[in-house]
């Protein structure tokens, strides 16, 4: 498996990623995307700030991860400094054909790596309440829970807050 930086070409394969998923995603109970979001334009955007992040498994592109430092202001809602700057990991997924290969893992690694690299000791996320994969997933790799929120652009959902301290 490589992880690597997304580029423009990769596009298309992210979109049929994402209809793939959100029916899943739907079917389960956790309306966090639908047919508008996540767009190609939200992926040119993370493009052009080079922090998308795609898993690459023989050629087949098979899950992506924003790792920003894009910090929702309802974040505050759980105790934490959003001024202090974070390594952020958004619009996580991994193509259902290749799930319990690790690929959510890895994505997750980059992100710490990201931190390292860039001297920043904190890493957050926040998953829709109704996601048990990334709810089990995040503790097991030292994420800690830290509260529940709302996020204004995605009325209506809950969404619970995970944040992994790195020593400095």
């Amino acid at each position: 498996m490589l992880i690597r930086k997304a580029t423009l070409a990769d596009i298309p394969n992210i979109m049929q990623l994402i209809r793939k998923v959100v029916p899943l995603m739907n079917a389960a109970g956790n309306f966090q995307w639908d047919n508008t979001y996540p767009n190609p334009e939200v992926f040119n955007n993370d493009i052009a700030l080079c922090q998308l992040w795609v898993a690459d498994i023989e050629g087949n592109l098979t899950g992506i991860a924003a790792i920003t430092t894009d910090q929702d202001a309802e974040y505050a809602n759980v105790g934490w400094g959003i001024t202090q700057t974070a390594i952020v990991t958004h619009r996580l997924a991994v193509d259902p054909d290749y799930r319990g290969l690790g690929i959510a893992a890895a994505l997750l690694n980059q992100a710490e790596h990201e931190a390292i690299s860039r001297h920043i000791p904190i890493l957050r996320t926040d998953t829709n309440s109704n996601n048990q994969a990334t709810q089990k997933l995040f503790p097991k790799l030292g994420y800690i829970y830290a509260g529940e929120t709302t996020l204004a652009f995605r009325p209506g959902l809950s969404f619970y807050c995970y944040e992994k301290q790195l020593p400095q």
